[in-house]
C-alpha cells in the first residue's frame, strides 16, 4: 500500500478521527475491535471510544493486511501475532509548532482536569 498517513501528534483519537485516518466507516473499526485484542479503545469520561496512537497504527496494519494483502480476518490475527508487516518509518521529532500545539492542549486538558477537581470538592 502506498505510505501511511501522518498522524496528528496527539496522545488521543476519537472514532470519527481514526475512520477518517484510516480510510474505513466507524461501524468497522467497532467491528475489528471484536476481532483483534490489540486493538482496545479506552472510553472517555462521556463513554466514546479514544484510540491510542498504537491502536491507530494497528488498525492501519489491519486495513492494510485485509485490503491490500487479501487476509482473512484470522489470516490478519495470525499475522499480527507473529509480528505483522513492516512497521510504519520512524517519525522525524516534533517540529516546534506541533510542539506548541501539544503544550496548548496540555495546557487545555490541565485546566478542564482542575474544574473537574473544583466541582467535585464542592460535592
Amino acid at each position: 500500500m502506498a505510505g501511511r498517513p501522518q498522524l496528528p501528534a496527539k496522545l488521543y483519537y476519537r472514532i470519527g478521527e481514526v475512520a477518517g485516518i484510516v480510510g474505513v466507516e466507524p461501524h468497522v473499526l467497532r467491528y475489528w475491535e471484536t476481532e483483534f485484542r490489540s486493538v482496545r479503545p479506552q472510553k472517555s469520561a462521556k463513554g466514546q471510544r479514544v484510540y491510542s496512537r498504537r491502536d491507530v497504527e494497528t488498525l492501519l496494519k489491519v486495513k492494510e493486511l485485509l485490503y491490500a494483502h487479501r487476509f482473512t480476518i484470522a489470516g490478519a490475527r495470525r499475522k499480527l501475532r507473529e509480528g505483522g508487516i513492516e512497521p510504519p518509518p520512524p517519525e522525524a521529532g516534533a517540529s516546534s509548532e506541533e510542539v506548541q500545539r501539544m503544550r496548548a492542549a496540555l495546557v487545555e486538558i490541565r485546566s478542564e482536569v482542575l474544574a473537574l477537581m473544583d466541582e467535585l470538592d464542592r460535592v
